[in-house]
């Protein structure tokens, strides 16, 4: 695999964008999903609302000290099917974890919480990684990813 960066062939550069805010997942059972978000990741409710279209809402969750917000998102009429990559969208999450000894706590945590989890993968090209994927109770799966540059 070859890494590059592309330079826009545009000659208007696009307006500064800082970082994401949130990733909203629809979800089959949003008490089920909150709470193992919850349990497994340390995340906790910011606040619910309702959608704007009136059906369905949302449970906003954060996990404290750091800027990452998931909203958990329940459509009324979704087809509540289990998560696929094959489908268009979403193929899956990653969240950064500090250090390589950090994502070993992160495998012992999961381990205790009963979430099952793939072996880890450590690569060194085309960079320095390693990881451990979960799946929450819809089968997204969450990458636990370091990045040791």
């Amino acid at each position: 695999m070859t890494t590059t960066t592309e330079t826009s062939s545009s000659t208007r550069a696009a307006p500064e964008l800082s970082s994401f805010q949130h990733v909203g997942l629809t979800v089959r059972d949003i008490d089920a999903s909150e709470a193992w978000y919850r349990k497994v990741l340390g995340l906790v409710r910011v606040f619910a609302e309702p959608h704007s279209t009136g059906d369905g809402h949302a449970v906003v969750m954060t996990r404290p000290g750091t800027g990452l917000f998931l909203g958990l998102e329940h459509h009324p009429d979704a087809d509540r099917q289990r998560f696929s990559p094959q489908r268009t969208g979403l193929d899956h999450l990653a969240v950064q974890v500090p250090s390589r000894e950090a994502l070993d706590e992160w495998i012992a945590h999961l381990e205790v919480m009963g979430a099952e989890h793939e072996a880890v993968v450590e690569k060194d090209e085309p960079v320095r990684i390693a990881l451990v994927l979960v799946r929450d109770p819809d089968g997204i799966p969450i990458e636990l990813f370091w990045f040791g540059g």
